[in-house]
């Protein structure tokens, strides 16, 4: 059956996914940061939770958990079993497999944005070369999580995993930065067409407080500078930015974009 993905917005930019199966009354959330969104549309569509998947531990990602719980006493919580947090019904590893809201998903382990990190991958039985990927804070649209608990090499090895997944699959990430990663993704790729284009239709969308994800694994392939390091232009333009070694490897060029990123204000 068709399966419906919808954002509820939280916060001031982050997005909890609600996924529900066609013909069900029954839905998942992916990392509830706050209750309320999600009992507010749940009452008024006349759901029920099922399920909440967790991608990693940071409150604005499971801070809704234990209320939703109170109210959905046999809802089943997906998390790491590594992580931190301590509200998990069914721990999870990397290769896991699990069927939630009518959805066959895999679990990819990601760390470096924390430690704990985890993606949920499904690819649809309709096309192999399509389907979801539900990253949290891994992989933006246009960039990439903060470093906080990793290392440059996990994170740049993480968002490699994903890059290798169809390019037709849509991407799900939890916040809504988009529009600030792609004015940094033009600082380092200023002849990008891609970039400029996407930029153009991302400022739109935002002037009229449209969502601006989920997008395509293609599209961030042909404009996220993140997983573009072994791209003679963006090596260039890191090359020159922060002055490290011509010899620099992919990883390291990575190392030096995410610390120009962090610092950017562009």
């Amino acid at each position: 059956m068709p399966i419906r993905v919808s954002p509820i917005s939280a916060f001031r930019d982050n997005y909890i996914w609600m996924i529900r199966e066609n013909g069900s009354n029954e839905v998942s959330v992916v990392d509830p940061g706050d209750s309320e969104p999600v009992l507010s549309v749940l009452r008024k569509e006349g759901l029920s939770l099922s399920s909440i998947l967790i991608t990693h531990h940071h409150a604005d990602h499971t801070g809704g958990v234990k209320t939703l719980l109170e109210h959905f006493p046999d809802v089943e919580i997906y998390g790491p079993r590594h992580g931190t947090f301590p509200i998990i019904t069914a721990a999870v590893l990397d290769q896991d497999r699990l069927h939630v809201a009518g959805m066959d998903l895999r679990v990819i382990q990601v760390p470096g944005h924390t430690l704990d990190h985890i993606a949920y991958y499904c690819e649809l039985s309709n096309s192999p070369a399509a389907g979801m990927l539900f990253c949290g804070d891994t992989l933006f649209a246009g960039g990439c999580g903060r470093i906080f608990e990793g290392t440059p090499t996990m994170m740049y090895n993480s968002l490699q995993k994903l890059a290798t997944l169809p390019p037709a699959i849509m991407v799900y990430c939890a916040h809504e930065y988009t529009q600030a990663n792609l004015r940094f993704a033009l600082c380092v790729e200023p002849s990008n067409a891609d970039v400029i284009e996407r930029l153009r239709q991302v400022s739109e969308a935002r002037n009229l407080e449209e969502p601006t994800v989920p997008s395509s694994l293609s599209m961030e392939l042909r404009t996220n500078p993140f997983l573009r390091c072994h791209i003679h232009a963006v090596r260039k333009s890191v090359l020159e930015s922060m002055a490290i070694s011509p010899a620099s490897s992919d990883i390291e060029i990575f190392a030096a974009l995410r610390r120009w990123k962090d610092n950017f204000s562009g």
